[in-house]
């Protein structure tokens, strides 16, 4: 179940002049499912990547990091290679084997250097990864690439996801059109910094060495890194932007007239990515919006959004619509903010003021906060009364299917 998530069509998913995707069956930990995925640039191309805090990092997030570290042994990162079912994570010495094997294997079919692949694997941890169905699987993918294989793409790369998750959008700049296309997975073990999430966008547009690093961290910040579902942060978290340089389009610098269109057009198509993984939250039947207003700070509205968007106490009462709104207060309250006035702080929930100057707002009624509580997208805002600082994240509520998913995942 999806809370008001369209399934992406084919022909809106547009191709990014310079990248090509290839699918395949590897059989890695069911029959007859698309679970591989090689993706190919153009030479010249620009790639930068944010990845999982978590010490227990996968095998291939830490290969990522190395390789994107020696910009492919300055060769230029030029193909990814995604495997699901199986994540590669806490296999030790074993697990960076397997990883690097795939990038030698994978080199050897694109005519590559090992150092320009970069590795991804999702799925089940503490498992050795398959690598001979692999690596016999990897000349299929190649063979399947083209620039049109988005909505395959984004089902390759499925796990307890529901439906693929894709969008694309074309942007005018004062130097001509950018094509900017992404997909992502993720449904489950999803909290900031990061989730249990891949995402993978790719832009026609050009830019100079080491501009996208900094716009990729900002870019994390403002959507994968601003929801949660469940607070756990996983082992393989990736989010990379490809740049193929494709276009007419090519930023120098961030004074650049383009720069800014560009910037926000990556940061709303990666806030849609991201916002489809919390609509297909395991188990959610609600999307929620946490705005906090009115912080000193943008790091102390984060901590309150991501207090109220992580408690299960309140993600349990928005499952069952029941408007217990003072778990949301206690959540603000334990947030951190040592100074925190609470004779100043408001709450609405969607149209009704909740809490005024601290406590219940007079003319409140449980009714309206009920009308409210039974609709699918709900928004909740804060206002601290101390700055004019603010930040927004999304979560979903937490219901009984999340539990019999997360159960039952490894059978």
């Amino acid at each position: 179940m999806t809370v008001n998530l369209p399934l992406p069509q084919k022909d809106q998913l547009k191709p990014v002049k310079g990248f090509q995707m290839g699918i395949a069956q590897a059989g890695i930990k069911k029959a007859n499912r698309k679970d591989l995925l090689v993706m190919t640039l153009a030479p010249g191309s620009q790639v930068a990547g944010v990845f999982t805090l978590n010490r227990f990092c996968a095998a291939p997030v830490q290969v990522c990091r190395e390789h994107l570290a020696q910009d492919g042994r300055n060769g230029e990162i030029r193909a990814l290679v995604v495997n699901t079912g199986n994540a590669n994570a806490g296999t030790g010495e074993e697990g960076m084997k397997h990883a690097l094997e795939t990038c030698d294997a994978l080199a050897k079919d694109l005519k590559l250097h090992p150092a320009q692949i970069l590795p991804f694997s999702t799925g089940v941890i503490l498992e050795p990864l398959p690598i001979g169905k692999i690596i016999s699987a990897l000349p299929a993918a190649v063979a399947n690439l083209g620039e049109d294989h988005w909505f395959d793409a984004a089902e390759a790369i499925m796990t307890t996801d529901t439906q693929p998750k894709a969008t694309s959008v074309t942007v005018q700049t004062p130097a001509g059109p950018v094509v900017i296309t992404g997909i992502c997975k993720g449904a489950g073990m999803i909290h900031p910094n990061m989730a249990t999430m891949l995402g993978f966008i790719a832009t026609d547009a050009g830019f100079a060495p080491g501009l996208l690093g900094n716009l990729t961290c900002e870019i994390a910040d403002l959507s994968f890194n601003a929801i949660t579902i469940d607070g756990d942060t996983s082992t393989n978290d990736s989010f990379i932007i490809m740049a193929t340089g494709q276009s007419a389009v090519q930023i120098a610098s961030i004074a650049d007239p383009s720069y800014g269109v560009v910037r926000d057009a990556l940061i709303t198509l990666a806030r849609k990515l991201a916002q489809m993984i919390v609509r297909d939250g395991e188990g959610a039947t609600k999307f929620m919006t946490i705005e906090v207003l009115g912080g000193k700070t943008p790091e102390e509205c984060r901590l309150v959004a991501k207090a109220v968007a992580h408690s299960p106490l309140v993600k349990t009462a928005f499952f069952a619509s029941d408007p217990n709104l003072g778990r949301i207060l206690a959540a603000i309250g334990y947030a951190g903010i040592v100074d925190l006035d609470v004779s100043r702080v408001q709450m609405w929930l969607g149209d009704v003021w909740v809490a005024k100057d601290g406590g219940r707002n007079p003319s409140y009624q449980e009714a309206d906060g009920q009308r409210v509580m039974k609709e699918a997208e709900i928004t909740v805002k804060i206002d601290l009364g101390r700055g004019s600082a603010s930040q927004t994240m999304w979560t979903c509520d937490l219901s009984h299917e999340y539990v019999s998913i997360n159960a039952d995942y490894r059978s």
